[in-house]
């Protein structure tokens, strides 16, 4: 038996997400009508799994993504820890060949390990790395046993590499999907993955 279980899902779909359009964290979107959809759909698959404490991100599409749970009562926090990485002045912006190229020029050099870099007005994957180390902290050193945890696409590859003691130029090796879930479980001081990017509960409905 783990000595804590962690239930780290991505948001549900915002009209960004269907458009293809970056939101990151200066982007304070909520959930679209697939979005609510996803919602009712993961709290009717996981709502007997007895979470002791929720964390999310200050960004309103994490918190109507687990409001149910919420709305049980369960106790639940709010960390700027857990926001997205800001894309700076690329967030809400349409796609164009130019802004197609510059990202994967900028993903490219994370891939090759300059994960210093910070997108233009943005912020870097090593910055938002330091953010989230004191919500990880946090969680390792609480009392409850199973969490459930809601943050974003990005932020989530970057705290995969960092609880699985991965280089965050790896992370682009986990996929994610809006209300996909990842189980980890901790044991022995160590992070290991149970279930990835599970989506099997959203085709309930």
């Amino acid at each position: 038996m783990p000595l804590k279980k962690i239930y780290l899902v991505r948001h549900g779909q915002t009209k960004f997400n269907q458009l293809n359009v970056v939101q990151g964290r200066g982007i304070d979107a909520s959930l679209n009508d697939t979005g609510s959809k996803q919602a009712i759909l993961f709290y009717q698959a996981y709502k007997s799994s007895s979470f002791e404490k929720i964390y999310i991100s200050t960004l309103k599409r994490t918190r109507e993504s687990v409001i149910k749970f919420i709305e049980e009562g369960i106790p639940y926090e709010a960390a700027t820890g857990l926001d997205e990485i800001s894309w700076g002045k690329h967030e809400g912006a349409e796609a164009s060949a130019e802004r197609n190229t510059y990202f994967k020029y900028i993903i490219g050099e994370w891939k090759s390990g300059n994960t210093f870099i910070k997108i233009d007005g943005g912020e870097s994957p090593d910055d938002v790395a330091e953010r989230q180390a004191p919500v990880i902290e946090k969680i390792i050193n609480s009392s409850e046993e199973v969490v459930l945890v809601c943050m974003h696409g990005r932020a989530i590859r970057i705290l995969l590499c960092t609880l699985l003691g991965l280089p965050l130029s790896e992370m682009d090796s986990f996929e994610h999907h809006n209300l996909g879930l990842y189980i980890l479980d901790y044991n022995a001081g160590k992070f290991s993955i149970n279930l990835a990017n599970a989506t099997t509960h959203l085709s309930n409905g």
